[in-house]
């Protein structure tokens, strides 16, 4: 038996984490700028379409600053934020910052900003809208 779904509000951040591995890194042992982006592209990705809830392509990434190294076998936690809403854009601020497991030592690492388009199925921009979301977790009653 299934609960009734009730409304949920738009997230106001997305988050994830990472360890980074050996195959993440470059040569001198530290997180490839490569990856860090393609990681803060997909925080991006997420968070704006969650805001949306429609589909979103990314047009342009911008002022990404790199701070401080991310040594491999650290932890990576990506915060994305919607900070700008436009007709069919949204402007997404994405924190990379860096925890040293051990000592729970943080600090931000990287941070950047990404423009991204809510899109129809042929790929042209639309309307941001604001549909009614409904919470997608389902519980079971039990017996």
């Amino acid at each position: 038996m299934h609960s009734a779904a009730s409304p949920i509000p738009h997230p106001d951040e997305t988050r994830f984490v990472e360890m980074v591995f050996p195959e993440q890194a470059n040569h001198y042992g530290t997180l490839f700028g490569g990856h860090a982006l393609s990681l803060m592209g997909k925080a991006a990705f997420v968070m704006a379409t969650r805001h949306a809830r429609q589909s979103v392509v990314m047009a342009t990434s911008d002022r990404i600053e790199f701070h401080e190294p991310i040594h491999v076998g650290e932890l990576v936690e990506l915060v994305a934020q919607v900070v700008r809403v436009g007709r069919s854009s949204m402007t997404v601020a994405v924190d990379m910052i860096r925890e040293d497991l051990i000592s729970g030592r943080r600090k931000s690492a990287v941070r950047g900003t990404f423009e991204m388009v809510a899109v129809n199925e042929f790929g042209h921009p639309v309307p941001i809208t604001q549909p009614t979301i409904t919470d997608p977790i389902q519980k079971e009653a039990t017996s």
